[in-house]
């Protein structure tokens, strides 16, 4: 018996090559654009498409079945021109992309759902992506990162506030402590975590300006 085909096998990826230009990705010429690391099930790119049509959205979805569902719902509901989910490993992906300065905003919502030590390997947020990021991001660019988790938030934290090019954005003064959403737009993880009555702990980040 022959096996069965998969059928998210095609899902969309990014071009071959070692440097993608973000312009290169939609259809829409001209507007800012963001960045999403997992959207898994799509709700926040999706409704953050509906309330931002001057803004070009990539979401970086390292699952075949939810990449290509995501993006062919984006395309039905019309926003395919300036709206896109493509399937990669975002802690690869985002080295690949250019030019530099060229992202208005890079979300991550409820990353590294792993806590065996054997797992650390597939953490998201790490050195590679953190690189990435403060390269992509333009200046006074922001990275919005959200968990429920208390821990990892101060772990988040940590990582995002050791970096020189980066500084806090949070509601006060020297802290990237922010009490609600700044966005319209809601995750999925998002949604159920508020349902539950979970804290939810917002952290967020702007790009210092060049030298």
């Amino acid at each position: 018996m022959s096996p069965r085909p998969n059928p998210y096998a095609h899902a969309p990826r990014l071009p071959e090559g070692d440097a993608v230009a973000l312009d290169s990705l939609f259809a829409l010429r001209g507007g800012p654009v963001e960045l999403e690391v997992g959207p898994g099930r799509g709700a926040f790119i999706l409704e953050r498409a509906a309330e931002r049509p001057e803004t070009r959205l990539l979401g970086l979805e390292i699952r075949r079945k939810w990449a290509t569902l995501v993006d062919e719902r984006l395309r039905a509901r019309g926003f395919g021109d300036r709206a896109r989910v493509v399937c990669e490993d975002a802690r690869v992906a985002l080295g690949r992309l250019a030019p530099d300065a060229s992202v208005a905003c890079v979300f991550i919502h409820f990353p590294d759902p792993w806590w065996k030590k054997r797992h650390e390997k597939r953490l998201v947020v790490g050195d590679p992506l953190l690189d990435a990021i403060c390269r992509l991001l333009a200046d006074g660019g922001e990275v919005f990162l959200q968990t429920d988790v208390a821990t990892r938030a101060a772990e988040y934290a940590a990582q995002l506030g050791g970096r020189p090019e980066l500084e806090p954005a949070g509601d006060e003064g020297g802290s990237p402590a922010l009490a609600a959403a700044p966005h319209g737009a809601e995750s999925n993880r998002e949604k159920r975590a508020r349902a539950d009555g979970l804290p939810l702990y917002r952290l967020r980040y702007r790009r210092r300006p060049r030298s």
